[in-house]
């Protein structure tokens, strides 16, 4: 482990700013300034206010990730020490990319440290491998088996990936409209839970009833592996406007639709899991990204892949779910053992895909 390459990941591909340093899957520090409270007021994320706060904010989240690695280590951790620098370049927020992509330049510039660009869901799939900062964690890389199928749950994506190996990755199945993050937070603010509530609408959909609602489970009978959440999202719309042409809705009702709503996309994921765990026959399922928080959306997929008598690996570390460096610098491990290296052309791909 000593002889893993010490790398500082950055991230700001949309709201937080994030850096970490990581030792080969092992995670020294993981710093994350978020943006939440300033977003919040206007129900959604403003790109010239993340851009702005991002400057800001850069500096001083690289400086505690290196004074929180040093303080695992017992030695101070400095760019001298670091292997190499990685950042987000694509997907996300243009003009929020291209400050973390500006200070890892100039970074990698004045210290002579290879830079590496990392595709920011490159991250979220490779999540489920960190360690803890004692190397501690649910899989080690070595025991890897392919291939692998990797679900990908975020606010912007909703992917299946197929991994034959670590350089070949296909995405086999993806949303056609909302990526279920997306709907979990236009479905919060139709309850009135407020910006970001996916998490809220989690936490409350534990209180309710599944079956109160009786809402759509998209796609269910399409033969593909893609995904929608533009049409269960509509359906909680018009039941809580019928609802609402009476009253307001109770409290009750609140959580019984969050849960009803919840069910049904879980319900979707659990289809198309199923049929992709039988066309490609994978040894292992890994799941990342920030829904894949949810306790209930990690039941759901645990069941099918039990059916299945499949092992299935979730990040083991809190701050791994959401944006964050430290699974940009584990994504940037094996691009650093391959001397895949970027140069100072590097610049922002906000649409950028994961298929290799």
């Amino acid at each position: 482990m000593k002889n893993d390459p010490l790398i500082l990941g950055i991230d700001t591909s949309c709201d937080e700013t994030a850096a970490a340093v990581v030792q080969g899957m092992r995670v020294l520090s993981n710093v994350i300034s978020s943006q939440v409270e300033l977003h919040r007021k206007y129900g959604g994320v403003v790109p010239s206010v993340a851009r702005r706060e991002h400057e800001l904010r850069i500096d001083p989240v690289i400086s505690e990730a290196l004074r929180n690695a040093s303080k695992v280590l017992k030695t101070r951790v400095d760019f001298n020490d670091l292997d190499a620098i990685a950042v987000t370049y694509g997907p996300g927020l243009a003009i929020a990319l291209e400050i973390g992509i500006a200070k890892a330049k100039e970074l990698a510039l004045q210290h002579d440290k290879p830079l590496i660009g990392v595709n920011h869901m490159e991250g979220h799939l490779y999540s489920p491998l960190a360690l803890n900062s004692k190397g501690k964690g649910p899989i080690e890389m070595e025991n890897v088996e392919f291939p692998v199928l990797s679900f990908l749950l975020s606010g912007g994506h909703t992917e299946l990936v197929l991994l034959k190996s670590h350089d070949d990755k296909r995405i086999i199945g993806q949303t056609v409209d909302d990526a279920i993050g997306e709907a979990f937070d236009k479905v919060a603010r139709m309850l009135g839970l407020g910006y970001p509530g996916g998490k809220v609408l989690s936490d409350m959909a534990l209180k309710g009833d599944p079956e109160a609602f009786k809402l759509p489970v998209p796609m269910a009978k399409d033969p593909t592996l893609n995904m929608s959440f533009s049409g269960l999202k509509t359906a909680v719309y018009y039941q809580v406007k019928e609802i609402e042409k009476q009253r307001q809705l109770t409290a009750q009702e609140v959580v019984d639709m969050s849960a009803s709503f919840e069910r049904a996309a879980i319900n979707e994921l659990q289809i198309k899991l199923k049929k992709a765990i039988k066309l490609y026959n994978p040894k292992m399922i890994m799941v990342g990204g920030g829904v894949s928080s949810s306790a209930r959306v990690r039941a759901g997929l645990r069941k099918i892949a039990r059916d299945f008598s499949l092992p299935i690996y979730f990040p083991s570390l809190k701050n791994i779910y959401t944006d964050n460096g430290a699974m940009i610098a584990i994504a940037a491990n094996f691009k650093f053992h391959k001397k895949e290296f970027s140069d100072q052309t590097l610049d922002r791909q906000p649409n950028l895909d994961l298929a290799i």
